[in-house]
């Protein structure tokens, strides 16, 4: 029997405060502090699911919509919305928050693929995704429908380009 993982079971959340080491000279976040961010999210996300070690295996395009400000609240959210074999596919969403006010923006989005390891660091079997109620089914197909607009776009960009 194939065991199964809910969306829920994957769900994570994460708060940074930006600090100025993490900006550039216009005192917003640095790209690369956000992917970083992004990806231990992601990361966790999948852990949870599989109850397995597991890897970044790739990152799909992002685009930064708005900037996190020099003391903003960076919030980092991420649920796995599809399973393979052995691959889990997570959704991370970073908000920019002015923690005084509560007002909060989206910043990214990005779709992420993991690979799960047994303990030789081989890859390994995960649960089949499960999403048990109407809440969980909306996000998950969310999702879906996200990445691919994402994946769309990012094809015609290039198509245009060349």
């Amino acid at each position: 029997m194939v065991p199964m993982a809910t969306l829920s079971d994957s769900m994570t959340e994460m708060t940074e405060i930006l600090l100025p080491n993490e900006t550039n000279t216009l005192g917003r976040a640095l790209g690369g502090t956000v992917l970083h961010w992004m990806d231990i999210c992601a990361a966790v996300a999948s852990m949870r699911f599989a109850g397995h070690q597991c890897v970044t295996a790739s990152m799909d395009h992002v685009d930064f919509v708005t900037p996190i400000d020099l003391g903003e609240v960076a919030v980092i959210e991420g649920y796995v919305f599809g399973a393979n074999r052995t691959s889990i596919d997570v959704r991370v969403d970073v908000h920019a928050e002015d923690p005084t006010a509560g007002n909060r923006r989206l910043a990214t989005t990005s779709f992420f693929t993991f690979v799960a390891l047994d303990d030789e660091g081989r890859p390994t079997p995960v649960p089949e995704l499960e999403c048990p109620t109407e809440a969980e089914a909306a996000l998950r197909e969310e999702a879906v429908e996200a990445r691919h607009k994402q994946l769309r776009q990012v094809t015609e960009r290039i198509g245009d380009s060349g």
